[in-house]
């Protein structure tokens, strides 16, 4: 695992399983090992608003190509409907721990920018199925 060199991004994801079915945190973290030999993201954020730390800040994950070295991963669990479509199926309890979350981490990175893994260029997923770029305007820096 590399370090990180410095925390620019802060990027949200979705797991994209159906919202209807949970996804453990062992398959997560076993889904990440199986593809990059590691975890992929730094958070996971389960249907019940529980914030799961995965890898520590200081190391570099593997959520968003050309960006880990700068970025932080936070992914939820859900993110298709139960017919398997691409949809925001974050619940209450998710939107307030992910706002929680980002909270906190732009008070320790406060130039870090919140953005969808589908807001970065050349992407073409709809990954996490809503732009946070815009859902936590308020929470973005100042530049």
């Amino acid at each position: 695992m590399k370090p990180l060199k410095s925390v620019k991004l802060i990027i949200i994801h979705c797991v994209a399983n159906k919202c209807n079915r949970p996804f453990s945190v062992e398959n997560l973290i076993a889904c990440g090992k199986a593809k990059y030999g590691q975890c992929s993201y730094h958070y996971y954020v389960r249907r019940n608003g529980d914030i799961i730390p995965l890898l520590p800040e200081s190391v570099q994950g593997v959520h968003a190509r050309h960006y880990n070295y700068c970025s932080l991963g936070i992914v939820y669990e859900g993110g298709l409907d139960e017919r398997g479509v691409a949809a925001d199926t974050r619940t209450e309890a998710q939107k307030h721990s992910l706002y929680e979350l980002l909270k906190a981490l732009t008070a320790e990175y406060p130039e870090a920018r919140i953005m969808g893994h589908c807001e970065l260029p050349h992407v073409a997923k709809k990954c996490p199925c809503y732009r946070p770029s815009i859902e936590y305007a308020d929470l973005q820096p100042e530049h």
